[in-house]
């Protein structure tokens, strides 16, 4: 039994930046000899095992056959006789596809070291067009390392992977696991480049395509946009929303489009929020006591006072050097107003009432007595 190390961990290590997870390949072992000598399986498609005490990734050396459109229509052939340049065969890019045994070297079969000297994402073999998902990582990696550049060959198979229809078998939540992990990067704007490149974002994200379409001069606008979520280290909630905005989606856009990507409910109703709600930013210092505690009131912030950092942060991303100016006064404003608003006792209030059905206007009025006095 044969162990190397694999993937992303070693390309990585070579571009000498921090190593997060260790994948390990095992050529000339069995499931059965995996568990006798202590590892617990835990793939479903094909033998994978975590080690007893690092719990590290150890898959078996497999091959892979397409035999259906989509990103599941493999048949997965792993055994004893199949060697390591045959599994590092089937990975997406050459940067991907380097290995290291225990004494440390390097295994390289299809040049990825000189990829990464290149700063370049190159497809490893013509398999690369058998499985959609590899087109959604690219453009992923290139958000993470924007320095490097997609080679032409491969942007030219992703263009025919699109127009085969290879995209559209694409499950929603691997789309937003994906997007969502791009947009997370250290320059997310790539991600869009990437997939708008190879002919993807009218498959994957219509909505955000039209941009390109109908505004082409909008287009930068909005990728600097996204990268100043990105530089301010934004939440993923915040940069969605700020991509919804960006982005021009009206609010019937902003819905069903995270209705089909599944988009979890914290970044969805933000996104919601945001539009809806933006453009009251430049009004903030003109609003009457009333007209902030019912913003503060629409945005949940009562409920849930974290939402007004959101709204705050994602406000600071779209207006961009305008908000940096003036920030201070706005943010102070509504954080002071907030403050009173919760720092009644509703409790209190409610138990003096004489009826439930004056509970919730003497709140209110409580409220607005505390942040007319705030502010």
């Amino acid at each position: 039994m044969q162990v190397y190390l694999v993937g992303g961990a070693v390309r990585d290590e070579l571009l000498g930046l921090p190593v997060k997870d260790k994948d390990y390949v095992v050529v000339g072992s069995t499931p059965a000899a995996m568990l006798a000598a202590g590892y617990k399986s835990v793939g479903k498609d094909f033998p994978v095992f975590l080690h007893p005490q690092t719990h590290d990734e150890y898959a078996l050396a497999r091959t892979e056959r397409k035999v259906a459109q989509g990103y599941k229509g493999f048949v997965v052939h792993a055994s004893i006789d199949v060697t390591l340049e045959e599994d590092l065969a089937r990975r997406d890019l050459t940067v991907n596809a380097i290995a290291k045994d225990a004494q440390g070297k390097l295994i390289d079969p299809y040049q990825g070291c000189a990829d990464l000297h290149a700063k370049i994402f190159r497809h490893v073999s013509p398999a690369f067009a058998e499985d959609p998902v590899r087109i959604l990582r690219a453009a992923r990696l290139a958000a993470r390392f924007p320095e490097f550049s997609v080679a032409a060959q491969t942007n030219q198979l992703m263009q025919k992977m699109v127009a085969a229809g290879e995209v559209d078998a694409l499950v929603a939540e691997r789309v937003w696991q994906e997007l969502a992990k791009g947009l997370m990067e250290q320059q997310p704007s790539r991600l869009f480049e990437v997939l708008q490149a190879c002919g993807a974002m009218p498959r994957i994200l219509p909505e955000l395509a039209a941009l390109w379409e109908r505004e082409p001069d909008s287009v930068h606008a909005l990728l600097q946009t996204i990268n100043r979520a990105a530089q301010q280290q934004e939440t993923l909630p915040v940069r969605f929303a700020v991509l919804m905005l960006a982005g021009q989606l009206s609010a019937d856009q902003v819905t069903s489009l995270s209705t089909r990507l599944k988009v979890p409910n914290d970044s969805r109703e933000l996104a919601q929020l945001l539009h809806k709600f933006h453009g009251l930013w430049p009004q903030i210092l003109a609003m009457s006591a009333q007209q902030i505690l019912d913003f503060l009131m629409a945005l949940d912030a009562i409920r849930q006072p974290y939402r007004l950092n959101d709204y705050l942060s994602a406000a600071r991303c779209y207006y961009g050097d305008l908000v940096a100016e003036a920030s201070c006064r706005p943010s102070l404003l509504l954080h002071k107003a907030l403050a009173a608003a919760l720092g009644i006792d509703a409790g209190a209030i409610a138990h003096a009432c004489s009826g439930p059905s004056q509970i919730k206007q003497a709140i209110y009025a409580a409220r607005l007595q505390a942040v007319s006095q705030a502010l």
